[in-house]
């Protein structure tokens, strides 16, 4: 038990630097940065860096989004199931009918509002406006009524005619 491993600085430096050989990492994109900015980094010098400095670096968020691996769908080849089928051809004639109960119902619909309209114009119509039968007749008599308020009897030759153009009005149909 009194046994140990130890491992070296050096052991541990070589293996990072072979992984990081060894795997193609994608080419990341520079952020831009203003060439006043550029030239103010080529005026400072760079120190050489550890490699546990490189591998914090690496891990820091770039600016921007990092970049993502596509994502490929496995195509699947059509199954050979006949439940599989069977659920697939139910699923079509369910759609299927499904449309045609749609496009009916449309078409009930048009025909419902169409039916509501002719019924509400039918319902709501407003009356014709009947006219007044023998208006002159009538403004004949109340004109010589006023006129002769104390001798009423000067105006019986208007209400007779008054009078026949109502009857003729009644016979015709034209009162109720």
């Amino acid at each position: 038990m009194g046994d140990s491993i130890q491992i070296s600085q050096n052991l541990i430096c070589q293996i990072i630097d072979d992984n990081d050989k060894s795997k193609k990492k994608p080419k990341k994109t520079k952020p831009k940065v203003p060439r006043e900015s550029q030239k103010s980094q080529k005026k400072v010098p760079q120190k050489q860096q550890l490699p546990d400095e490189s591998k914090a670096q690496k891990e820091t968020p770039s600016a921007g989004w990092p970049l993502q691996p596509p994502f490929f769908m496995p195509v699947v080849p059509p199954s050979t199931n006949p439940e599989l089928e069977a659920i697939r051809s139910v699923l079509k004639e369910s759609e299927a009918v499904l449309e045609k109960m749609q496009k009916h119902e449309e078409n009930m619909l048009k025909q419902v509002t169409q039916r509501s309209k002719e019924l509400h114009e039918k319902e709501f119509k407003l009356p014709q406006q009947k006219s007044i039968v023998c208006q002159s007749e009538r403004e004949a008599c109340s004109a010589c009524y006023k006129e002769h308020t104390k001798d009423s009897l000067k105006c019986a030759n208007l209400v007779r005619s008054y009078q026949d153009c109502v009857r003729k009005a009644k016979n015709l149909g034209k009162l109720l």
